[in-house]
């Protein structure tokens, strides 16, 4: 049998901390939070109606995807008060070892305070430096600005549009590829 991951305790040096999720209060809150929100719960599996064993579910299947050895889900947390803002995960490709993709979501309530941006660019550092990935991708909707400007401004390159790619909700929606290079991903 294969161990679980070990998902990291990571400090982005820019006022965040990134850890694996818990079952308390701060934790819950954050997904209470997120599952307000209108896109969140589109295109992730934060319940779209908070209920508490909505909530607990929605923690117990991030520890799953750790077990199953299908990525590393993380709370991104303020650093100075442990406050839950946000997640960020590191999505493994099954059958290809040296490519992963991130997604990043925060809380309505922590917007605009560098969070993901902060989290994208610890997770992406760990990644290539500690894990040996080739490559790392992103996937944005074309009207998410801030999502674009996190992506680049974390050493991500456009690499084109992928059209339909992605189920939102009801709708086939267009995303942007966005990906980052290891030192194994680059042509010799």
């Amino acid at each position: 049998m294969t161990p679980a991951l070990d998902v990291p305790v990571l400090d982005t040096g820019a006022g965040f901390r990134l850890r694996p999720w818990r079952l308390d209060d701060g934790d819950l809150a954050l997904v209470r939070e997120a599952s307000g929100d209108p896109l969140i719960p589109l295109i992730t599996t934060v319940p779209a109606r908070y209920t508490q064993e909505e909530g607990e579910a929605f923690v117990r299947r991030q520890w799953d995807r750790a077990t199953r050895c299908t990525g590393y889900p993380l709370v991104i947390e303020r650093a100075h008060d442990g406050r839950p803002v946000g997640n960020v995960g590191l999505w493994l490709f099954a059958g290809d070892p040296g490519r992963a993709s991130l997604g990043y979501w925060v809380a309505p309530s922590a917007r605009g305070r560098g969070a993901a941006g902060a989290a994208l660019g610890a997770l992406t550092r760990w990644a290539l430096a500690t894990q040996g990935f080739a490559r790392l991708e992103l996937y944005v909707e074309p009207w998410n600005t801030a999502s674009l400007r996190t992506a680049e401004r974390a050493g991500y390159t456009r690499e084109g549009l992928l059209r339909s790619w992605q189920r939102v909700g009801a709708v086939r929606r267009d995303m942007y590829m966005y990906a980052q290079l290891g030192p194994g991903g680059r042509e010799s």
